[in-house]
C-alpha cells in the first residue's frame, strides 16, 4: 500500500508529518484510546496487551503469533536501546510502560486489527479494503488537503477518510451513549443510597423512641425498689436498719481503724462487708473457709478480730447454731 500525501521534505528536527492524527487513527481501528510511543524518528508503538484487550482477544501472546509478523513486535527494552533520549524516558514513565512488554509498531495493529471479528473494527477493515483496491486500480492513494492549512508550521493538512471520520463519530457517540448510562446509574445509586439513608433514619427514631420508653420504666422500677427498701426498713425489728454505707465504704471504715493487720483478716471482711451493709448475717464458717482459701480455724481468729476491734457484733444463733452478725 503506497499511501502518497505530499508530505514536505522532513522539518530540522528530522520527524515526519502523520497525514491523519495518528490519535484518531487508532481509536478508529480500535476503537479506543490506546497508549503510545513515538520515537524521534516519528515511528509509533503500542502495548500489544491494551491493542488486544481492546479487539477482544483473550490471550494477547495467541494473538501476536497468529495474526502478527514477528519484524512488527518487539519489547519495550529493545525499542529503547539506541533512543534513550530524555523526552522518550518521559514517555515511558508517563505511560507506565515496562522495559519487558510487548509492543507493535502501526503496521502490527493494523493486522491485529484485520485478524479481529468485533462489529466495531468492520469500518476501519472497509476502509482499508478500499484503500488497496485504489491502489490495484489506479497505482496510489491519495488524502485530499484540508481546506485550512496550518500557517505556522509549513506541514500540509489533509482530510481524513470519510470512512474513518464516520468509525469516530459512531464511536464517539457510543461513548457518549455509555457516559449518559453512567450518569444515570449513578443518579439511582445516590437515590438509592438516600432511601436507605432515610430507612435508616426513622430507624433511629424508633429505637431512639423505645430507648426513652425503656428509660422510664426503669425510672418506674427504681422508684419501686426505693418504695420496697423503705418499706423494708419499716418493718425490720429495732437495731437492724441496713446500712447507708456501701461495702467499699465499710472496708475502708474499717481499715481506718487499722482492722486490717494481715491479708486473712482482709480477705474475711471483703467477704462478710457486702452482707452486712444489708442486715444480719449467717456466718457459717465452713462457707467463708472455702471461699477464702482459709483454714477453719483462722476463720475463727479472723472473725474474733472484727468483734475486738469493733467492726461487728453477735446477735444470736441461728438454724443449725450458726452464729448470726450484725455491724457494731
Amino acid at each position: 500500500m503506497n499511501e502518497q500525501n505530499d508530505t514536505p521534505p522532513e522539518r530540522p528536527t528530522g520527524r515526519r508529518q502523520d497525514a491523519i492524527d495518528i490519535n484518531d487513527f487508532v481509536f478508529a481501528a480500535t476503537g479506543a484510546r490506546v497508549r503510545r510511543l513515538t520515537l524521534p524518528d516519528g515511528e509509533h508503538w503500542f502495548p500489544a496487551a491494551d491493542v488486544a484487550a481492546r479487539l477482544g482477544y483473550s490471550n494477547t501472546r495467541d494473538a501476536l503469533k497468529s495474526h502478527v509478523d514477528r519484524s512488527l513486535q518487539k519489547s519495550l527494552g529493545e525499542i529503547s536501546q539506541g533512543v534513550g533520549t530524555a523526552d522518550t524516558l518521559r514517555k515511558l514513565a508517563g505511560h507506565r510502560l515496562q522495559r519487558s512488554m510487548k509492543m507493535v509498531n502501526l503496521k502490527g495493529l493494523i493486522q491485529l486489527v484485520n485478524g479481529c471479528t468485533k462489529p466495531e473494527c468492520a469500518p476501519f477493515k472497509a476502509w482499508v479494503s478500499e484503500v488497496v483496491e485504489t491502489v490495484q486500480r489506479d497505482g496510489s492513494y491519495s488524502l485530499d488537503p484540508a481546506p485550512v492549512q496550518p500557517a505556522r508550521d509549513g506541514t500540509t493538512a489533509y482530510l481524513m477518510p470519510q470512512e474513518v471520520a464516520d468509525a469516530i463519530v459512531r464511536l464517539e457517540e457510543r461513548n457518549i451513549r455509555a457516559d449518559e448510562e453512567l450518569v444515570v446509574a449513578q443518579a439511582e445509586r445516590i437515590e438509592q443510597m438516600r432511601r436507605a439513608n432515610d430507612r435508616l433514619g426513622r430507624i433511629d427514631d424508633r429505637l431512639g423512641s423505645l430507648t426513652e420508653r425503656v428509660g422510664g420504666v426503669h425510672d418506674v422500677l427504681g422508684r419501686i425498689a426505693d418504695a420496697l427498701d423503705l418499706i423494708a426498713d419499716r418493718l425490720q425489728p429495732p437495731g437492724t436498719a441496713q446500712s447507708s454505707m456501701t461495702p467499699r465504704q465499710l472496708l475502708a471504715t474499717w481499715r481506718a481503724k487499722n482492722l486490717v493487720v494481715t491479708d486473712d483478716v482482709h480477705a474475711v471482711a471483703a467477704y462478710l462487708a457486702p452482707a452486712l451493709v444489708r442486715g444480719p448475717v449467717h456466718c457459717r464458717m465452713e462457707e467463708v473457709a472455702d471461699r477464702t482459701g482459709l483454714t477453719l480455724d483462722r476463720v475463727h481468729d479472723c472473725v474474733r478480730m472484727l468483734i475486738k476491734r469493733g467492726c461487728v457484733r453477735q446477735t444470736g444463733v441461728g438454724a443449725g447454731g450458726v452464729p448470726v452478725f450484725v455491724l457494731a
